[in-house]
């Protein structure tokens, strides 16, 4: 399995220049819980939705600073043809929640390691299936 067969949602980016607003509004008008902050199309950061809290609004941070200021950076990246090993190595090495899935320099999305667990238990599944049936039979 590749990195960019993990992807099961869209990924969201904003120039690094804009606001906290505009980020956090793109977040809710797309349904994401990350934005990819990128600079002259390049990824260089990213902001969660607890970003926006634990940054943000705890820290009373005017929503018209530019996103920058508050993502997490640097990115870590995996590219999209990178093989699941990679992928694990990557979350067990950076301690990250979420990698940003990259096809040169281009994002093509992003995986959360809760999705990971939810595509691997699927996989698992599949396989044990069989043997399940061959047992009950």
């Amino acid at each position: 399995m590749r990195a960019i067969e993990l992807v099961r949602r869209q990924c969201v980016t904003i120039d690094a220049g804009a606001t906290i607003a505009e980020a956090a509004q793109r977040m809710e008008r797309t349904g994401v819980g990350a934005i990819v902050i990128v600079r002259w199309g390049m990824p260089v950061g990213v902001v969660t939705d607890r970003d926006l809290v634990t940054r943000v609004l705890a820290q009373h941070t005017s929503p018209s600073v530019p996103i920058a200021a508050v993502m997490s950076a640097p990115v870590i990246a995996v590219d999209a043809d990178a093989d699941l090993r990679a992928v694990f190595d990557a979350f067990r090495t950076h301690l990250v929640r979420r990698l940003v899935i990259v096809d040169g320099a281009d994002v093509v999305g992003i995986v959360c390691v809760d999705e990971l667990v939810g595509v691997l238990t699927s996989e698992l599944a599949d396989v044990v299936q069989p043997l399940v049936a061959e047992t009950v039979a």
